[in-house]
């Protein structure tokens, strides 16, 4: 037997292998930019408020430290909004009170960070850099000693708002979610007792708590983003599974469609006559420009174009078992494929997905 060739890794791919799951370098890059235009633009508009001089630095080290937080890992629960505004400043505060009752650095240093991370963890605030700004109060020096309780507001409060402002508008201008929201769990559309079809198999909420218990460890990420990950890594794995199904092998080319001028009676005698829950809706040219089912119809009577909806649609080359996610979120009944010129070429429906589901199964 041939022994089998190993290529040596890149070069790239040895200075750069993230810690952090998701972590590109790319998205390292950006990082970097943001905290230089975030750390420079919060020092000269926290200069121009409290002017130049000695009796408060302009920028507190902590700062630094959110800044890490609010530009590399903006998705994080301790990078948003609330915990850099909130953990900083109550952390300032608890590091100032401590100082001002206890006299010897070494005993406060410990208290101030001890009772900051309580105040945080009781206030929902959490944020790793507000130990540093409760160190701060106390080891911080005669201009942090003579500012007493100011030196929370001026500069640390400051600071952040303006290192939180900043980080929103750098991610706006990236089209990156900050502050970060959870994906809403699935619900149930049909207002009855049952949980919704994604939730019916795989694991449960109850089995992501135990597998945290069992592992008596604390992750910085959000649970409905832990569930929201981990139903993504069942889909991969059935994809995976499934092949190279596409599309194209298991959607309806024999598309009833209707027109956006059409009466909703014309539109509704389709749907019974083909026995089908929803009709694509194209123009003169086929193109595609919205849906409608029995749901829209039931509005009364009308045009189409007035009760469509708009359309979820597919690549004729996608992966069919991608669309899982998309029509077993009780909503969706079928799925449009459509060409690069927007004309409809197929479509398809939860039931064509569950042949291919057993099919494959």
């Amino acid at each position: 037997m041939r022994p089998r060739l190993v290529r040596p890794a890149s070069l790239g791919s040895r200075l750069f292998h993230p810690i952090l799951a998701g972590a590109t370098l790319r998205a390292r890059a950006l990082a970097c930019l943001g905290a230089i235009i975030g750390i420079a633009l919060t020092g000269l508009v926290a200069a121009l408020v409290t002017g130049h001089g000695a009796h408060l630095p302009l920028i507190v080290a902590p700062i630094g430290a959110s800044a890490v937080l609010v530009f590399a890992v903006p998705a994080s629960p301790l990078a948003q909004p609330w915990p850099v505004i909130g953990g900083n400043t109550l952390s300032a505060l608890v590091g100032v009170a401590v100082a001002r009752l206890v006299h010897d650095p070494v005993i406060a240093s410990g208290l101030a960070v001890g009772l900051a991370i309580a105040v945080m963890s009781l206030t929902r605030s959490l944020h790793p850099p507000g130990g540093a700004a409760a160190l701060t109060a106390v080891i911080g020096g005669s201009a942090v000693a003579s500012a007493g309780f100011l030196f929370a507001f001026l500069p640390v409060a400051l600071d952040s708002i303006l290192l939180v402002a900043l980080g929103w508008c750098f991610h706006r201008l990236l089209r990156q979610s900050y502050p970060h929201v959870p994906a809403p769990a699935p619900v149930n559309t049909h207002r009855t007792a049952d949980p919704p079809p994604a939730l019916r198999v795989g694991f449960r909420e109850a089995d992501i708590d135990g597998a945290l218990a069992d592992m008596g460890e604390t992750f910085d990420i959000d649970r409905a983003d832990l569930a929201r990950l981990l139903r993504r890594v069942e889909e991969q794995a059935l994809l995976r599974r499934g092949g190279p199904l596409s599309c194209a092998d298991i959607m309806s080319r024999d598309v009833v469609t209707v027109a956006p001028n059409a009466t909703t009676e014309t539109a509704r005698a389709l749907l019974l006559d083909h026995n089908i829950r929803l009709l694509p809706v194209v123009d003169e040219d086929g193109r595609l420009v919205g849906t409608i089912g029995l749901r829209e119809l039931a509005e009364g009577p009308g045009l189409v174009r007035d009760g469509m909806m708009p359309a979820l649609t597919a690549a004729a080359d996608a992966p069919a078992l991608g669309l899982v996610q998309r029509l077993s979120d009780g909503r969706s009944h079928a799925v449009v494929i459509v060409g690069t010129n927007g004309q409809v070429e197929g479509l398809v429906t939860q039931t064509d997905l569950l042949a291919a589901l057993a099919r494959i199964a």
